[in-house]
């Protein structure tokens, strides 16, 4: 092969290669872009702190987040004289009836579950109360767990009655989530899954919180599916459910 065919073809070389790298660069481009797009419960989550789980010692719901379900002037959007767990239901519930003479208190409503996704008629009773209850999206032991413990008393009681937080679904699906995080625990309804994860990245970034890897991991594969999810807003009282 001749000097002058040698260079055309070391030039073809470097070309291809030189093609190839820039191709490589904004496929990865592009990529981190989708991920980081701002507003999104995904740039959200890829900004959140990843640790391991601290120590569950020293949790105490009451002594730690303040009493169910205070009207604590601390969590963004109360101090309505109405307790934390009928503000939420006057919320999420459709077609329903206050107690008498109460501006509060709700006697009845239907639920379109989010969390089984189907519809729950709720009366107030001793005996009917639990079928609708109030869970926290971040469970305040998991909120204990990553980072909670460090904080003033006064946040973590503003964390426990934040509405961007709560939400009211099925008794027994309540209770069958526990303080399960995402990687353990997810809403059989699919259809709520992308709202679900988005709201726990949602109030982990407000109140400073991190997430163990196995979360970050289970909660980006929800995300991986509705990539402009959108992080919830700070109005706690107009978080609606989807």
């Amino acid at each position: 092969m001749n000097p002058r065919t040698t260079r055309t073809a070391l030039a073809a070389v470097l070309l291809a290669a030189a093609l190839a790298g820039c191709s490589s660069a904004g496929d990865k481009g592009g990529d981190d872009k989708d991920k980081g797009r701002p507003g999104t419960a995904r740039a959200a989550l890829a900004e959140l702190p990843v640790k391991k789980a601290a120590s569950k010692s020293g949790y105490d719901r009451e002594a730690k987040f303040g009493p169910a379900w205070s009207d604590s002037t601390s969590a963004p959007g109360s101090g309505n004289s109405c307790d934390t767990r009928n503000d939420i239901l006057a919320r999420d519930l459709t077609d329903k009836k206050f107690k008498s003479g109460s501006k509060c208190v709700i006697d009845a409503g239907t639920l379109a579950d989010p969390y089984t996704g189907g519809k729950i008629h709720f009366e107030r009773g001793r005996k009917t109360s639990s079928a609708v209850q109030i869970d926290h999206i971040v469970a305040l032991s998991n909120a204990w767990q990553t980072g909670a413990q460090k904080l003033p008393q006064a946040r973590r009681e503003a964390l426990a009655n934040d509405p961007l937080n709560l939400v009211s679904a099925d008794g027994p699906a309540n209770m069958g989530k526990g303080d399960k995080d995402a990687s353990a625990w997810l809403p059989a309804n699919k259809g709520f899954r992308c709202t679900y994860v988005a709201r726990q990245v949602a109030v982990k970034k407000a109140y400073g919180l991190w997430v163990t890897q196995e979360e970050r991991d289970a909660i980006g594969k929800v995300l991986e599916g509705c990539p402009g999810e959108a992080l919830p807003g700070g109005d706690a009282k107009g978080v609606a459910l989807r």
